[in-house]
């Protein structure tokens, strides 16, 4: 009785098991919500075949039910290899009620494209319905007269469905959008005329076609904000006014140290001569002794030099005193 008992606990135990697997890869109440919504399904063949492919059959059969009870008809297949390829099912398909509902005309080949190129298809149809409104960074722009205008713009976008593979995102239409703000601004006579006319930027830089292979279409540019900055023309005049005088400054130190030193080669000069009249005077002691010796010079001869530079000596401490008097 006991060995009965414990073969009939084996036999439900694995009669639950073997319901747990079928239910896993026979989902009944799946299979039962699919038919009772209109969608033909199978359960073997479909249901079956999508746990054996590692495909969910919640996500294909839930997206099904929802493609046509909007009216559109979406292949089981394509949408399994959507999956498997790495996309959202689930987005793809909201996209295309959303898109339909639109008229928009997204397909779904179209769809898992701008899913699988990494872009929310669902958001970008959102976008193309409800158009979304980009603020700009602060632009800094200098006008011709040298004033510097920082400006702020609102630029409305909406999505381009036939651009979203392959455009370029918000980024690029911002920098663009910058970059037309900053031409318009310096290409002005006076900081004044933009400040009067701030619409003048939004429409030269909206004339350019700045949405030109991106992903987005413009529809508007509008200037919420324009303020005056710093007098940059000023700063650089200023700027160029100190690296003028520095330069002048370097130069006439050039010329100064040029004239030290030509300066000290004269003294330089004028001390090696001195140096020859000192050397040639201690020659004439010598020369004097040796005419002496020589019989070429006698000792009258040396009194009536003495004399002759005493008389010389005499004269020019007579004429000092009437050279003052002259000058007072």
């Amino acid at each position: 009785m006991e060995a009965l008992t414990g073969l009939s606990i084996v036999i439900i135990i694995a009669i639950v098991l073997f319901l747990l697997l079928f239910l896993y890869f026979v989902p009944l109440g799946l299979f039962i919500t699919a038919y009772f919504s209109g969608v033909k399904i199978k359960m073997f063949r479909d249901l079956v075949g999508m746990r054996l492919r590692k495909v969910p059959p919640v996500v294909i059969v839930r997206s099904m039910i929802t493609a046509t009870k909007a009216g559109i008809k979406v292949e089981q297949p394509k949408m399994e290899a959507h999956y498997l390829a790495g996309g959202n099912v689930i987005k793809v398909i909201n996209a295309l009620v959303s898109a339909d509902k639109a008229n928009l005309g997204l397909t779904f080949e179209r769809a898992t494209a701008i899913d699988l190129a990494g872009r929310d298809v669902l958001e970008a149809v959102k976008m193309s319905v409800l158009p979304k409104v980009i603020e700009t960074p602060v632009v800094a722009a200098v006008a011709k007269d040298g004033i510097q205008l920082k400006a702020i713009a609102r630029v409305t976008v909406r999505a381009n469905i036939e651009r979203l593979v392959g455009g370029a995102g918000e980024a690029t239409v911002l920098a663009r959008v910058g970059e037309g703000i900053v031409s318009t601004i310096g290409s002005s006579l006076t900081h004044k005329e933009v400040l009067e006319n701030p619409d003048k930027i939004s429409k030269s830089v909206l004339a350019k076609g700045l949405d030109s292979g991106t992903a987005f279409e413009i529809l508007s540019i509008d200037i919420a904000d324009v303020d005056i900055g710093q007098n940059i023309g000023a700063i650089l005049q200023t700027d160029q006014a100190e690296a003028d005088l520095k330069v002048a400054r370097a130069k006439a130190e050039e010329r100064r140290a040029a004239a030290v030193a030509v300066e000290q080669e004269m003294i330089a000069e004028v001390q090696k001569m001195r140096a020859k009249v000192v050397e040639a005077e201690a020659e004439i002691p010598r020369a004097m002794a040796e005419a002496f010796r020589s019989g070429n010079f006698g000792i009258m001869d040396y009194y009536n030099l003495r004399n002759i530079q005493s008389d010389t000596d005499m004269r020019n401490a007579i004429a000092k005193p009437e050279r003052k008097k002259d000058k007072e």
